[in-house]
């Protein structure tokens, strides 16, 4: 009986919210120990299409780094990162593409569809979806700047809002794969939470939400206490340009900025370790991860 009466209460904290976001745009990098776990699977799943069925507008970018890994693991291709980013030759160019379009994406869009939803799979080669060029990473050496290249990882140029909006316009979820398209056919591999953050500004999102394996933003990753439930853009800024952001949370808060420099309204990180944390962010009043807002 009470439980009954605290999923009735729950509903009813949400209605607000369903109410002022329908219509707009969730932008949703989706990653983290929520793309291996089945019961997490299936619970991103419904919470996707229940977002759908409320009239928000989801559009979901996945990664896929570690299955990438284990590909290349499998052919005897050791892979090399500089500061997190994958060097990357033609074939594990080729073996990225595969994996991200032909494996990942086909499945998270089955996992939609069977959970009741409409989802359609997208490569940012597709009409041009994602357009890019070669990146060179900056890194120190002797306490000066050098560029190095990492080979066909892409620096985004370009995204082509329109394609998104006829997808989304059609009824249907776009699942976007982090592939990008040179101007002479070139195949990019492109971090996925760069590419979130790219398309929420691009499409001018209400919200991007970032799905990892954390909580959020901590003053001192290593102190629970510490943790940031709401973060001023001017702070983000502050934190990542002092060193402050760590590790993986850097492209992290770094596509968080770039998407509200942009014009979404809110970034969000939250835990997808946790069933549900999709909705919980969203559609209640305390959430669960960091809120990062101009305001």
């Amino acid at each position: 009986m009470f439980k009954s009466v605290e999923k009735i209460e729950t509903m009813i904290e949400a209605m607000p919210y369903i109410r002022k976001f329908q219509g707009k745009t969730i932008v949703v990098k989706y990653g983290g120990h929520a793309m291996v776990n089945e019961k997490l699977k299936k619970s991103f799943a419904q919470d996707v299409v229940l977002m759908q069925f409320f009239g928000l507008r989801p559009v979901i970018i996945h990664g896929g780094g570690p299955e990438i890994t284990e590909m290349l693991n499998k052919i005897g291709k050791k892979s090399q990162f500089v500061e997190g980013v994958r060097i990357t030759d033609e074939e594990t160019a080729e073996i990225a593409q595969m994996i991200l379009v032909g494996k990942i994406s086909s499945e998270i869009t089955s996992l939609i569809s069977l959970s009741g939803g409409k989802a359609l799979g997208l490569s940012g080669k597709d009409s041009n979806l994602i357009k890019a060029q070669r990146l060179f990473k900056k890194v120190k050496v002797n306490g000066k700047l050098k560029k190095v290249d990492v080979g066909l990882v892409g620096d985004i140029l370009s995204i082509n809002t329109d394609l998104i909006e006829d997808v989304l316009e059609s009824g249907y979820m776009p699942v976007i794969s982090p592939i990008g398209l040179g101007a002479k056919g070139e195949t990019y591999n492109i971090n996925a939470d760069t590419v979130a953050g790219k398309i929420a500004g691009a499409m001018k999102a209400q919200k991007l939400v970032m799905m990892t394996d954390v909580d959020g933003i901590y003053e001192n990753p290593k102190d629970p206490k510490t943790f940031i439930s709401f973060l001023t853009f001017a702070k983000a800024s502050k934190m990542a340009a002092a060193g402050k952001i760590e590790g993986g949370m850097i492209p992290k808060v770094n596509a968080c900025i770039d998407a509200l420099e942009a014009g979404t309204k809110s970034a969000h990180i939250i835990n997808g370790k946790i069933p549900h944390s999709l909705l919980l962010e969203i559609f209640t009043d305390k959430g669960l991860g960091t809120m990062v807002a101009k305001k």
